[in-house]
């Protein structure tokens, strides 16, 4: 038998490369939906458009390394049907009003976002079981200055403990705080944040959840809906955002042990006191403004009656607190 002959269909040709030039012009998406982030999980994100509607997506390659973060405002493409199998692409993040961020640790420069175009950061603790923790109190503080928010306290439990020496402790500050506990409170909470974007943030174990549940009667209904980006897994270990009944969104966090403040330097916190910000330039290079440095213009400030002396003492337990390593 002789050998069978050889045809073109036996000849295997590598195609050559596209002979077109490659273009730096990226799409303008002018068509683009608007949607805001909900939830994120393992690199798929679950977006709501402004009529309501959920959808799945993923990160456009335009977009390079910047982090997509739950309150991000964005543009998307694609299949914007919302079906189980549709798949839409973020092919642009909208200009953010605020940013919540954090480190691992305060020697990891590397900010991680947390939360996008929040308004309120709602610092909840416990006032017994765990105890309160005000160096993490004062560092969530600091992030929400240097953030753009506003910062509230919310103190739990208050049928184990009585709330007014912590209270005490930040009415200087000038710090606004709410006391919730077997479900009083809970009201005046929700009428602080209706209308609002606000964030959730506490350590482990403080009733974060119980109010989440309180303020979002359907949450975990809700939670249901917006985790189908993760195949059903529990959203506990990354941030969610829930509609707020009667109008607000509410931005819960996983617990933490501990707030990197590894990026944040005392000149972004100095800003947040515009009152004193322009009395410090009078100070010697390197001033770090701490109580006792020799020098420091923020001193005479408050002797010349320009300045209060409560508003120095409130910048510098902040200034203290970032210096201090985390606990």
């Amino acid at each position: 038998m002789s050998p069978r002959e050889l045809d073109e269909d036996d000849v295997r040709i590598r195609p050559g490369r596209s002979s077109r030039p490659r273009t730096r012009i990226r799409p303008a998406h002018e068509d683009a939906g608007a949607a805001v982030v909900v939830t994120v999980d393992r690199g798929r994100y679950r977006l709501r458009t402004t009529d309501g509607q959920l959808l799945s997506a993923v990160r456009a390659r335009e977009l390079g390394r910047r982090a997509v973060v739950v309150g991000d405002r964005v543009a998307v493409v694609g299949d914007l049907s919302g079906g189980p199998d549709a798949l839409a692409r973020i092919v642009r993040i909208e200009e953010r009003t605020s940013v919540l961020r954090r480190t691992p640790d305060d020697n990891d420069p590397v900010e991680r976002a947390v939360v996008a175009n929040a308004e309120v950061l709602v610092v909840v603790t416990a006032l017994a079981d765990p105890v309160p923790r005000p160096r993490l109190i004062d560092r969530c503080l600091v992030a929400a200055y240097d953030g753009g928010l506003v910062p509230l306290l919310c103190l739990t439990k208050s049928d184990l403990a009585d709330p007014a020496e912590l209270l005490s402790l930040y009415e200087p500050l000038g710090v606004q705080a709410v006391v919730t506990g077997h479900g009083s409170g809970v009201e005046e909470l929700r009428a602080r944040l209706q209308g609002r974007t606000s964030v959730l943030f506490g350590q482990s174990g403080v009733g974060k959840s119980t109010l989440v549940n309180q303020l979002v009667p359907d949450a975990m209904r809700a939670v249901g809906d917006v985790s189908g980006v993760g195949k059903g897994r529990h959203t506990s270990s990354s941030a969610i955002a829930l509609a707020l009944p009667g109008g607000g969104t509410v931005v819960d966090t996983p617990g933490v042990r501990s707030f990197g403040l590894g990026a944040v330097s005392p000149e972004r916190v100095l800003a947040s006191f515009p009152d004193l910000a322009s009395a410090a330039e009078g100070c010697p290079p390197g001033c770090p403004h701490l109580p006792g440095t020799p020098g420091c213009a923020l001193d005479a400030e408050v002797s010349s009656g320009r300045a209060s002396a409560e508003r120095l003492d409130s910048l510098r337990r902040l200034l203290v607190a970032l210096a201090a390593a985390d606990d």
